[in-house]
C-alpha cells in the first residue's frame, strides 16, 4: 500500500495554510496579519497591491492551532468528496470566489479584520449537501442543513463574539449557488 495525494486542491490548501501559521508563529511574525487578512471597511486602498492579495488571501491567515483545526477538520472531510465530484480546478475555483466575495464584502460593511477559512467551511458544507441531487430538484438535505448551519450563525450573529458569522453565512450562500447553478460533473468548472 502507498499513500496518495488524494485530493490535490484540498490538500495543498491545508498545508498552505499549516505553512503560514508555522511561518507566523516562528520566523516571520505578523505576516498572518498583513498579507493573510483581508482589512475592515474604509481600509481598502485600489493603489496598494496588499489590498488586492489579501482579498483572496484570508483564507489562508489562521489566528491559532485551534482555528486552522477546527476548519480544516471539516475541510479534510468534505473537500475531497467536492472534489471528486467537482474536479480540483472547480473546487479551487470556487474556494477562490469565495474568498473573494467574503473579502470584498468585509472591506464594504464590517468593521473588523477578517481571517481563516471558516467561510470557505460554509462553503463546502452547503455545496456537499448537492452531491448527489438531480437537475430540477432541491434536496432536502440542503433545506435542512441551511435551517441548521445557517440559522445557527444569524442566531449567533446578534453575541459579541471574535467569530465572523457573516464569512460563514456568505461562505455558506456561495456554496448554495454552486449547488444550484454549477456543473454536476468532474471537471466542468
Amino acid at each position: 500500500m502507498k499513500i496518495k495525494y488524494n485530493a490535490p486542491t484540498t490538500l495543498t490548501f491545508a498545508f498552505v495554510c499549516a505553512a503560514v501559521l508555522i511561518l507566523n508563529q516562528t520566523i516571520l511574525r505578523g505576516i498572518s496579519q498583513s498579507w493573510f487578512a483581508v482589512g475592515p471597511r474604509g481600509s481598502f486602498s485600489a493603489a496598494n497591491a496588499r489590498c488586492w492579495i489579501t482579498l483572496f488571501t484570508h483564507v489562508i491567515g489562521h489566528a491559532d492551532w485551534n482555528h486552522l483545526i477546527s476548519n480544516f477538520s471539516l475541510i479534510l472531510l468534505i473537500g475531497p468528496i467536492l472534489e471528486a465530484n467537482y474536479g480540483s480546478r472547480g473546487l479551487f475555483l470556487m474556494i477562490v470566489l469565495t474568498a473573494l466575495i467574503t473579502g470584498i464584502l468585509n472591506v464594504l460593511i464590517f468593521p473588523s479584520y477578517l481571517m481563516g477559512a471558516s467561510g470557505v467551511v460554509f462553503m463546502m458544507i452547503l455545496l456537499a449537501s448537492f452531491t448527489n441531487f438531480s437537475e430540477g430538484e432541491i434536496p432536502l438535505t440542503f433545506i435542512l442543513i441551511l435551517i441548521l448551519y445557517i440559522g445557527r450563525e444569524v442566531f449567533n450573529s446578534f453575541r459579541q463574539d471574535n467569530i465572523s458569522e457573516f464569512a460563514h453565512i456568505v461562505g455558506g450562500l456561495c456554496g448554495s449557488l454552486f449547488g444550484f447553478f454549477g456543473p454536476s460533473k468532474k471537471g466542468r468548472l
